[in-house]
């Protein structure tokens, strides 16, 4: 028999009109042409979605391009490198794909700004070879219906780009990737549908969109915590807000400045499973609260995602395990050491990586305890102990054999257990976001120091409250310090991507 199967004939692909490169000296100015790159793309995909929900017949295969940037860099020069990024380390061309302009136009500006200026070459906008996922192309948060319209018979991959989950990962900010030896260099260290992926992920987690995020993120694993932040931020906007400008809470219901209500949003049916609250102030520069819940694995989903929106720093405030026998309930705990027992991180981050403290979160951490408490010098040790903090992902670890658990922590030092701050640390660390940690005794288990109802109540009332003013005081100093302080070197790695 002779007859063969003949080949399908593919869709021909339909697109907008190519895009020009173009070279720019000005951020500002190549800011805008990413955008017009990007909104020109994105909208062509959503109309001819709209198209085919309306019955206009498929004429193709519908393709459109992200927006990318480039450098190329010839010398070897030593640059000023005292910040810690804004440059390359070597000569060569260096590119990235990018998404959502306007939502970072900011960080865009300031990151091909200091190219410019440190390299002293042009930027090159251009589109990139990487298509627009119709699901990004709509953003985060928006509602498609299908059915009922001429979309009903149609599979929507055979003639869209869907998100690519095989190239989608974290292989640059884990130091992983190997471009081919005819490929650019990674300038950034997300590309764009790693950052779209996030956004969307973001949006379904916190119930709250990408553009209220702060650049200051406290992360809690107890709903008192929410409760006091919220009472702390609608006092605050009653009161005019004290450079504050807006409240948003889940379901982006927003309470502005001088207002003692919502002015906009409706509450939600029920919470998200990781609601975020956001007190907002101009640049970005306001706090971030975020109720991860009990466990590493919703630390490290949390950090993935936020991490894309570039923080420039993130504290975990929580409750822990007080391990000495010195400790008393309500006592703090400053991290200056972590035993990664979460194992959430062991395939991005190996555990023989050390996370160490970093100086400038040590010192405003400590700063905010001695202003809020009314302690300080050696009179601050009666609260507050610095040490080791353990973090495991065996929330009932005392119901087995405990030589082995106890023993490891006795020789780690360790003075706290916990099952997040470890997690949250290590992926500042991987992602180069500064982090820190303290922590509030609520119990001691290897002396026999557990919660009962009634006194878990009264060390709720007594401790949140405070331990809650420490953390803002702490993020608030953070956001007074030069950036070039507070991004240090010592979380970059020998081959870093130039934006921050």
């Amino acid at each position: 028999m002779n007859t063969r199967i003949a080949p399908t004939t593919p869709l021909n692909f339909v697109s907008p009109t190519p895009y020009e490169a173009r070279y720019f000296t000005d951020a500002a100015a190549a800011v805008d042409a990413v955008t017009e790159i990007y909104e020109r793309n994105t909208r062509f995909l959503i109309g001819a979605f709209t198209g085919l929900a309306n019955g206009a017949p498929v004429s193709g295969r519908y393709r459109a391009f992200y927006p990318q940037v480039s450098i190329e860099t010839n010398s070897f020069g030593h640059l000023d490198t005292r910040l810690s990024y804004g440059h390359v380390t070597s000569p060569g061309v260096y590119t990235t794909t990018l998404t959502r302009p306007q939502l970072f136009r900011h960080y865009l500006e300031e990151q091909l700004g200091l190219l410019m200026k440190n390299h002293q070459v042009p930027v090159r906008v251009s589109e990139s070879a990487t298509p627009i996922p119709l699901h990004f192309a709509f953003g985060e948060g928006a509602h498609v219906e299908a059915e009922g319209t001429g979309l009903a018979d149609i599979t929507l991959r055979d003639i869209f780009d869907t998100p690519d989950l095989s190239t989608t990962d974290d292989e640059i900010a884990n130091g992983d990737y190997e471009p081919a030896p005819d490929q650019p260099l990674p300038l950034a260290p997300f590309t764009a549908q790693r950052i779209d992926y996030s956004l969307a992920r973001l949006s379904h987690y916190t119930a709250t969109g990408a553009e209220h995020f702060q650049n200051f993120v406290l992360f809690t694993n107890y709903q008192f915590y929410i409760d006091e932040f919220c009472a702390y931020a609608r006092s605050l906007m009653a009161n005019g807000g004290d450079e504050y400008y807006a409240f948003v809470e889940p379901g982006n219901i927003i309470t502005k400045s001088g207002e003692s209500a919502p002015s906009s949003g409706a509450p939600l049916a029920r919470l998200p499973q990781m609601p975020a609250y956001h007190l907002k102030k101009k640049g970005h520069a306001g706090i971030t609260m975020v109720n991860i819940g009990v466990g590493p694995s919703n630390a490290k989903t949390i950090t993935d995602h936020i991490a894309v929106l570039r923080p420039h720093a993130w504290l975990m405030l929580g409750h822990c395990a007080g391990l000495r026998n010195s400790q008393r309930l309500g006592d703090y705990v400053l991290a200056h050491a972590y035993v990664r027992e979460d194992h959430v991180l062991d395939d991005d981050l190996p555990v023989w990586v050390p996370i160490p403290a970093l100086a400038e979160v040590q010192v405003a951490l400590e700063a905010a305890v001695e202003e809020v408490t009314g302690y300080e010098g050696f009179e601050l040790k009666r609260i507050m102990r610095t040490g080791t903090v353990a973090t495991i992902d065996n929330r009932n670890w005392e119901l087995r054999d405990q030589r082995g658990p106890v023993k490891r922590l006795s020789q780690s030092r360790a003075i706290a257990l916990d099952m997040e701050s470890a997690t949250i640390a290590a992926n500042g660390f991987r992602f180069r976001v500064p982090y820190g940690t303290l922590l509030c005794v609520s119990d001691r288990p290897l002396h026999g120091e557990l919660k009962l109802p009634g006194m878990a109540s009264a060390f709720y009332r007594t401790q949140v409250s405070q331990h809650l003013q420490i953390g803002i005081r702490a993020l608030q100093k953070l956001a007074d310090m030069p950036q070039e302080k507070l991004h240090s070197r010592k979380l970059r790695s020998f081959f870093e991507t130039a934006f921050q």
